[in-house]
């Protein structure tokens, strides 16, 4: 008998909700948009979409879902987050303000608006490092004032990187991911390529999440979340 496919929950406080879910569709996944904690039961993975930062932290604060995530994460729920949902899953936000919380849940550091303000958005192409993605070549990217992952440590794991538009034109990651957590700096669901859903959809099928009170660790450590000032823990 063929296992049901599985469910994933999108964010649904500000961002492409719509064009996740039409992304989702078209890799055979159904979606449920998330607004409250009781949504967040029965969904096999969670979208954090791009928007604004600071916004949807208050957001999640205000909504009362930012600790249910949390837990839910820990538990090992897998989280897909693009752009500003990659904001939220950071160890260290460079330039975030002080009050401003993250998950924690990817060993990196971003700097918001790293490529420039919103003239500066771009169409670029990332390359695929490794063989996870890299069925068809690169993949098509929109950039829209897109964070910029400046360190990468511990458990993280660089899927794809972009050179032409970085400051100085140097390489920087743009798709990271740890254990049960995947990080895209771009759009992926304004594009027609669907390998980064696919994935995450493969992530979802697959995982395996720990009962409520159970203490859960991400795939380097202990989960924790912090105001975006504070340092990020000892390199590993």
């Amino acid at each position: 008998m063929e296992e049901p496919a599985a469910t994933v929950g999108v964010l649904a406080l500000q961002g492409d909700v719509l064009e996740h879910e039409a992304a989702f569709a078209d890799v055979g996944v159904v979606t449920r948009r998330v607004r409250r904690p009781a949504d967040l039961g029965g969904i096999d993975g969670l979208v954090l979409p791009g928007g604004e930062s600071t916004t949807l932290s208050m957001l999640l604060e205000s909504s009362g879902l930012f600790e249910p995530i949390a837990k839910s994460i820990t538990r090992g729920l897998p989280v897909l987050g693009t752009c500003a949902g990659l904001i939220l899953l950071a160890a260290r936000v460079e330039d975030g303000r002080g009050d401003q919380r993250t998950f924690s849940a990817l060993d990196c550091a971003v700097r918001r608006n790293g490529y420039g303000p919103q003239r500066f958005s771009f169409e670029g192409v990332a390359e695929p490092v490794g063989d996870v993605l890299d069925d068809v070549g690169p993949l098509p990217a929109v950039f829209i004032r897109a964070p910029l992952v400046t360190e990468v440590w511990g458990g993280a794991e660089v899927l794809a990187t972009e050179s032409s538009q970085g400051p100085g034109g140097e390489t920087a990651p743009v798709v990271l991911r740890q254990g049960h957590v995947l990080g895209v700096t771009f759009h992926p669901e304004l594009t027609g390529d669907r390998r980064l859903h696919r994935l995450f959809a493969q992530m979802a099928g697959r995982a395996e999440r720990a009962p409520a009170g159970t203490p859960a660790r991400l795939a380097t450590g202990s989960f924790e979340h912090r105001p975006a000032g504070e340092p990020a823990p000892a390199r590993r």
